[in-house]
């Protein structure tokens, strides 16, 4: 089939994308590379699908080709006609939005960024699928939305009403729309709750990076909520195998006018995560044996916007999709400092 993948320079969308191409199908990935984080590690992920980057970096929404078949448009989501035009010509099977302005402290300093990506950018998104329509349109969610849910572990069908940053908002939000564009137009769609990833080509705003770079570097590590901290730690290839068996799962519209609403309309939302919380010391732990170097501690008080738990409860996706996360912190650890290592020529 034909998938549009956006966010195909981010961590997650460039590994789904080399997925698809493994798998057999035709890959169009669409990102803005926005300088939120080394442009550099994107435009490396880019050349890793087979992309020419010296035509990437001069290309103004005009279509890149790879020799592995895989094509990328640079663009904004937040450009409506340019979106509408790649729908035009490509007729799409599936979209699976990962496009978006990521991190949870970044939207405290910056919120118009949340809002023009990930609420703009989505309607965008909608509307295409509404006018050029798809078989399957699957997006990015966050684990963000439990916000201070106290019960653990999160469940897809707990309440949500209650974010603590304005990222969690901004995905929150993604889903009622998600919802309402289902419920009007029959758009099938299905939203990801992700939880905590990582792994070779992560983020370097997230923990895994952060930590061991400032371990390499020997810079003091700071440890929020002075380390009494948990999270479902997931490794990337876990996740983009339940990505892509959720982008194939369509889901369908059930009941008839007697049954639940949810029933009766075309849409699915899930957790994705490795389904076990990990202390966040011992994640540090981990990391130190596999460098073979201690980190300097510097601990720090809980910041605005920050949980201090994030434990999947992925049942309701392993039953549907037959999704098992089976990587083990030790060994998803020593991968990440291996591929750190070689991208660094340490």
């Amino acid at each position: 089939m034909k998938f549009l993948v956006t966010g195909a320079a981010g961590f997650i969308g460039f590994a789904l994308a080399k997925r698809l191409l493994e798998e057999g199908h035709e890959v169009v990935g669409l990102d803005s590379i926005n300088d939120y984080y080394d442009v550099n590690l994107k435009y490396g992920r880019l050349a890793d699908l087979g992309l020419d980057i010296t035509k990437v970096k001069s290309a103004k929404g005009e279509e890149v080709k790879s020799s592995a078949g895989f094509s990328f448009y640079k663009m904004k989501l937040e450009d409506s006609n340019g979106l509408m035009e790649i729908f035009a010509k490509e007729k799409f099977d599936i979209v699976v939005n990962l496009a978006a302005q990521a991190g949870v402290r970044y939207s405290l300093e910056n919120p118009m960024a949340y809002i023009d990506a990930n609420i703009v950018g989505f309607i965008n998104v909608l509307e295409a699928c509404r006018h050029f329509p798809v078989k399957h349109l699957v997006y990015a969610s966050s684990s963000s939305v439990y916000g201070a849910n106290k019960k653990i572990p999160f469940s897809s069908s707990d309440n949500v009403d209650h974010p603590v940053s304005l990222y969690a908002a901004t995905k929150k939000s993604n889903e009622l729309m998600a919802h309402t564009y289902s419920h009007l137009y029959g758009i099938p769609t299905t939203g990801l709750r992700f939880f905590t990833v990582y792994g070779p080509w992560g983020r370097p705003d997230m923990a895994m990076f952060l930590f061991t770079d400032a371990i390499v570097k020997g810079r003091p590590l700071k440890v929020f909520n002075q380390g009494e901290m948990q999270r479902d730690f997931t490794y990337i290839d876990d996740i983009v195998e339940g990505v892509y068996r959720v982008s194939l799962k369509i889901p369908e519209v059930k009941g008839t006018g007697k049954d639940t609403v949810d029933s009766q309309v075309p849409y699915k939302i899930y957790n994705i995560g490795n389904s076990k919380s990990v202390n966040l010391m011992d994640f540090i732990k981990a990391i130190e044996k596999e460098l073979g170097k201690k980190a300097i501690l510097d601990m720090q008080p809980m910041q605005a916007g920050d949980v201090p738990v994030t434990y999947a409860d992925v049942s309701e996706l392993a039953n549907d999709t037959g999704y098992q996360p089976n990587t083990a912190i030790e060994k998803g650890v020593s991968s990440f400092v291996s591929w750190y290592k070689d991208y660094y020529g340490l």
